[in-house]
C-alpha cells in the first residue's frame, strides 16, 4: 500500500466534501430549508469514492460499490423528503442561531456531517490504495455490502409502499423485512459499510480503519438513527407490542404472543 499517497488522498478528499459542503450550504440559503444535507449525506460519499479513484488510480470496485450505495440513498431521501415541510430537526436547530445564521448553520449541521462523512469513509480511501489485488476479504467484502444494500433499499421501498396506502394511515409497519428487525434500512446501512470496511482489510493499513465503521453503526443505533426514530415513534398506539416483540436492530424471528 503507498501510504504517502492515501495520506495525501486524505487531504484532498477533506478539500472536496469541504467543497460539497460549502455548496450545500449555498443551495439550502437559496431554498430557504437545510433539510438538503440529507441528500448530500449520500451524494458526498459518492464524490469522496470517486475523487480517491482519480487520484489513486485503482479501486474500481470498492468506488462502484460506495457511489452505487450513495447515490441510491441521495435518490430516496430527496424524493421523500421533497414531499414534505422542512425537516424538524433542522428548524429547532436554526431557533437556537446565534450571530451570523449561516455561519451558524455552517458549523452546526454542515461541518459536522461534512467530517463524520470523511472519517466514516476511510475504509473505502484505504482499499483504494491496495495494490496487492482482490483477495478472499474482497468478495467477502462485496457479499456483505450485497446483504446490507438489498435490507437497506428492500426495507426503504416496503415502507414508502406502506405509507403510500391511505388505509395505513397511523398504523405501524410491521411486514416484509419489519417483521424482522424494527430498522432494516439502518441494518443495511451498517451492514454496508462493514462490507466496504472487509474490502479494505485486505491490507493492515486497511484493517486500522475500524473506527469508520464502528462511528457509523454507532450513530446508526445510538444517534441520529434508531435512537432519535424510535423517540419519535414511542407514543404512536401499538409501537410498544411491536417493539416487544421485534428485533431492534439485527434480523431476528419476531416473539411469538404473550412472550415477554
Amino acid at each position: 500500500m503507498n501510504l504517502v499517497g492515501l495520506l495525501a488522498n486524505l487531504g484532498i478528499t477533506a478539500a472536496a466534501v469541504l467543497v460539497v459542503m460549502l455548496v450545500a450550504l449555498g443551495v439550502a440559503v437559496a431554498r430557504g430549508r437545510h433539510d438538503g444535507v440529507d441528500t448530500v449525506w449520500g451524494l458526498g460519499f459518492a464524490v469522496i469514492a470517486v475523487v480517491g479513484l482519480v487520484v489513486s488510480g485503482s479501486g474500481w470496485l470498492v468506488t462502484a460499490l460506495t457511489v452505487i450505495w450513495g447515490l441510491r440513498l441521495a435518490i430516496h431521501i430527496q424524493l421523500r423528503n421533497g414531499r414534505r415541510p422542512e425537516d424538524p430537526r433542522y428548524v429547532a436547530l436554526m431557533k437556537k442561531a446565534t450571530g451570523n445564521p449561516h455561519l451558524y448553520a455552517f458549523r452546526k449541521i454542515y461541518l459536522v456531517q461534512g467530517v463524520i462523512m470523511w472519517f466514516v469513509s476511510w475504509p473505502v480511501q484505504a482499499a483504494q490504495y491496495e495494490t496487492g489485488g482482490a483477495g478472499l476479504l474482497t468478495w467477502l467484502g462485496a457479499a456483505v455490502w450485497l446483504v446490507g444494500i438489498v435490507f437497506e433499499a428492500v426495507g426503504d421501498w416496503q415502507l414508502a409502499r406502506f405509507k403510500a396506502d391511505p388505509a395505513n394511515q397511523g398504523r405501524i409497519m410491521d411486514r416484509g423485512l419489519w417483521r424482522y428487525t424494527r430498522h432494516p434500512n439502518y441494518f443495511g446501512d451498517a451492514t454496508v459499510w462493514w462490507g466496504l470496511y472487509l474490502i479494505a482489510c485486505q491490507h493492515w493499513l486497511g484493517a486500522l480503519t475500524v473506527l469508520s465503521p464502528l462511528v457509523m453503526t454507532f450513530f446508526l443505533t445510538r444517534g441520529t438513527g434508531k435512537a432519535l426514530t424510535e423517540r419519535a415513534m414511542g407514543g404512536r398506539p401499538g409501537y410498544a407490542e411491536y417493539v416487544r416483540r421485534t428485533s431492534g436492530f439485527l434480523p431476528l424471528p419476531p416473539k411469538p404472543e404473550g412472550t415477554r
